[in-house]
Parts: structure tokens; C-alpha cells; sequence
């Protein structure tokens, strides 16, 4: 069983940054694939980004490449979101999600626990 809380969400200005943190409890953290979602309101949720258990590989979302960085601490286990160059349509609620498939999906059912979410707003 691994229980999920994000933290670092807010209000920040079109252009801005924000680092997303995700704290897992368990002894397992590390066998995990991490991955990050989001879900503007009215809409499903989405992929962002998602980091193996190794933290050797990484993939993103287009709509995210080259502007969010995820990465992964396993002696602290915590999994990151740097968001940088942050746009009005990046604004949803933020959500840290396990796999314990090891790999990593973009699809919401290959993750096995999930966070409460944290809500980030970016204002034009």
C-alpha cells in the first residue's frame, strides 16, 4: 500500500514557475513508476509526465516538453514536477500517481494509487 500527498501548488502569473512535490509513504516507493496528471475543470484528466522506477527515463506530454521536468528522490521518496514558462492552460488540479508495473503509461489505469491533487492556477 503507498499513500500519495502533493504539495507546492498555487497561484502564479503566465510566464512564472511552480515545483510540484509528491510525498509517498511505504518501504516500496522505490519499485514504483511515478507519474504526474492534471484535470482542468470540465475536462478529463491528463497525462503530464511520468519517470520509471530508476528514475533513468522520463516521458512528457508535448503540450508540457521542454517547459516541465520530472525527476525522483527514492532515499527520500518523493517524486518532483518543476513547471517553468508556466501558461494559463497549465492551470487544473495536479495529481502524483504509482504504477507498480515499473514503467511508467500515460493511460490513468496503469496507476494503482493516487493523490488528492493539488490545484495550480496560472493567470494571463
Amino acid at each position: 500500500q503507498v499513500q500519495l500527498a502533493e504539495s507546492g501548488g498555487g497561484l502564479v502569473q503566465a510566464g512564472g514557475s511552480l515545483r510540484l512535490s509528491c510525498l509517498a509513504s511505504g518501504r516500496t516507493f522505490s519499485s514504483y513508476a511515478m507519474a504526474w496528471f492534471r484535470q482542468a475543470p470540465g475536462k478529463e484528466r491528463e497525462f503530464v509526465a511520468h519517470i520509471t522506477w530508476s528514475g533513468w527515463n522520463t516521458y512528457y506530454a508535448d503540450s508540457v516538453k521542454g517547459r516541465f521536468t520530472i525527476s525522483r528522490d527514492n532515499a527520500r521518496n518523493t517524486v518532483s514536477l518543476q513547471m517553468n514558462s508556466l501558461k494559463s492552460e497549465d492551470t487544473g488540479v495536479y495529481y502524483c500517481a504509482a504504477d507498480r508495473a515499473r514503467s511508467g503509461s500515460i493511460e490513468t489505469t496503469a496507476y494503482d494509487y493516487w493523490g488528492q491533487g493539488t490545484q495550480v492556477t496560472v493567470s494571463s
